[in-house]
């Protein structure tokens, strides 16, 4: 098959363009600076250069193609609306119309459990738990954005899937993980309320048997589905194991969770007026201490999906990559 993986130079993208060439597919990568992906273009990616807000480079791409995976997006917790708009909204749109005009096979987009994050704790919710009414991160409102155009491709005759994995860690990663323990050896990590808030992880490599079972799965077909190691652990003990196994203190000072909203909001004004990143938003606060939890069972039905990697297996090849 030819098969297109957009932000194929990202943290996932790279390992899915990995998976697909070991599966002898022929494989372009799209994405703009591939410096991190040398390995993947000497076994035999195909790189092509363009941004996702260039709709006629989105069409381009998509020729001749069996298949697309939709995995680029500006992933952040902080950043312009402008931004998030064009590359998440925008950027979607492009590669529908890009499928659409160029009849690919079939179309598999990477959104996120945050489009159903309401801030409060959310145990073992379903694929087809309601949007919240009102999103707390950009971040989240324009990947609901995408879904919406996504769905109405699909009402439109696209063959296309979305999968939602929730906190991806794993060896490339550069956000989720890596944040956290930078923080840690600077000092600033405190433990963001009780710590007893139980969170759903995902290791990449799960997440990419996902993203090859819902290409093949005919039951997949025009549905969403949510994407988890099938583990519900409590994340700050989770956190403190990775300090304490990289020698880093995991006596973290605790800090009340309605002191840290409060300290987010006026990091967050500030940065407005300085326009660099805050220390702490008040989603990444909301995100560290309530619990998200989901049902993967439907996933499991259609796609045949069962984690291959545990959170502990995970956990040490991660810490042996950072080493």
């Amino acid at each position: 098959m030819q098969i297109l993986v957009t932000g194929g130079t990202g943290f996932v993208g790279q390992h899915l363009v990995r998976a697909l060439l070991e599966r002898d597919e022929q494989v372009w990568m799209l994405g703009r600076d591939f410096s991190r992906s040398a390995g993947s273009l000497a076994a035999g990616a195909i790189p092509i250069q363009a941004d996702l807000r260039d709709r006629s480079a989105m069409i381009a791409a998509c020729a001749g193609m069996d298949a697309v995976y939709h995995v680029g997006a500006l992933s952040a917790p902080w950043g312009a609306s402008a931004d998030f708009q064009a590359i998440n909204v925008g950027g979607t749109a492009n590669v529908i119309a890009g499928c659409e005009q160029q009849q690919v096979g079939r179309l598999v987009v990477v959104s996120s459990p945050s489009v159903l994050f309401n801030g409060r704790d959310q145990a073992l919710l379903t694929d087809a738990a309601p949007y919240p009414n009102r999103f707390i991160s950009t971040y989240s409102a324009t990947k609901k954005l995408a879904e919406d155009h996504v769905n109405a491709a699909i009402g439109r005759g696209l063959p296309a899937v979305i999968l939602r994995p929730k906190a991806i860690f794993g060896p490339g990663d550069t956000t989720l993980l890596p944040r956290l323990i930078a923080a840690a050896r600077q000092g600033r990590l405190p433990q963001i309320g009780a710590g007893r808030n139980l969170v759903d992880l995902t290791y990449v490599e799960n997440v990419v048997a996902a993203l090859l079972l819902a290409m093949d799965a005919p039951a997949a077909l025009g549905n969403t589905y949510t994407i988890t190691n099938a583990e519900h652990p409590l994340l700050w003990e989770v956190i403190r194991t990775v300090l304490r196994r990289l020698a880093i203190p995991s006596d973290l000072r605790v800090v009340p969770l309605h002191l840290a909203l409060l300290a987010a909001r006026a990091l967050e004004l500030r940065a407005r007026i300085s326009g660099r990143e805050p220390l702490l938003t008040r989603y990444s606060v909301a995100i560290l201490a309530r619990t998200q939890t989901y049902d993967i069972s439907a996933a499991q039905r259609d796609l045949g999906y069962t984690p291959q990697i545990s959170l502990a297996e995970g956990i040490e090849r991660t810490l042996a990559s950072l080493r």
